[in-house]
């Protein structure tokens, strides 16, 4: 697995079989473990999340948390951070179309609460991440880390509303100075949201015009630049559970 390129395991994940190994219990909507089993080459694990399995909310649009979480992905690597594993919106699952995204092996009960000092120094690109797709459900075990200390960001269904939603266990640097390095990112990032662009065609076929718009319009509220914000005082802003 290790001498694959993300474009490698993007491409698999598109088209190579997938069956399914197993269910994740603890979940509102169904995901599943899948094996991706190439012609050539090991096979390896993803996480599929099917359409039809997603429970109905009353403020996403039905049937649309498998692209929110294909359009995440797009996010991250336009940033050039890679926090979300190589992720793709198949149309040919076990159940149907849904979100395949590779499984990352960690340990569950490392998370946010119990991350080292120097892991928690490396969730500063996490929170403008969060900023920018507006992820109404940042909870401690969602962020993990791989056996090569890699950073990594999953469950991203809930993002991309037009409304702010923002809830995250991340406000602890609220006030702190943005590092110039991410503002130079975010700066690039606003430049392919126009069109014409492949990012933006890319975006286009996951999330509405309404809410590519309110993209554009959160990332411009960044590129000042200045200090990481301060949780809102009018809302609730933090998940719950918070793990």
């Amino acid at each position: 697995m290790s001498t694959l390129t993300f474009e490698q395991i993007l491409h698999l994940l598109q088209t190579a079989e997938i069956t399914v190994e197993g269910e994740f219990v603890h979940g509102y909507n169904y995901t599943f473990l899948v094996k991706v089993t190439p012609e050539e080459g090991e096979p390896f694990y993803a996480v599929y999340k099917p359409q039809q399995g997603e429970q109905p909310l009353w403020d996403f649009p039905d049937n649309t948390l498998a692209q929110r979480e294909t359009a995440a992905f797009l996010v991250s690597q336009a940033l050039g951070w890679e926090l979300v594993p190589p992720t793709v919106y198949r149309a040919d699952g076990p159940f149907g179309a849904g979100s395949v995204q590779l499984y990352i092996d960690h340990d569950p009960e490392h998370h946010y609460f119990n991350f080292t000092a120097a892991e928690f120094q490396a969730l500063r690109p996490v929170v403008l991440f969060d900023l920018l797709i507006n992820n109404a459900d940042r909870k401690g075990g969602h962020m993990l880390f791989d056996e090569n200390g890699h950073l990594w960001l999953i469950d991203h269904g809930l993002c991309f509303n037009v409304d702010e939603k923002l809830r995250t266990v991340i406000w602890d640097f609220a006030g702190d100075p943005i590092p110039e390095a991410l503002c130079a990112a975010l700066k690039a990032f606003r430049q392919k949201l126009n069109p014409p662009s492949d990012l933006r065609t890319e975006l286009e076929k996951h999330l509405a015009p309404e809410e590519i718009t309110a993209l554009i319009e959160r990332t411009e509220r960044l590129l000042p630049c200045t200090h990481f914000p301060h949780p809102p005082q009018d809302r609730r802003a933090y998940p719950f559970p918070p793990v």
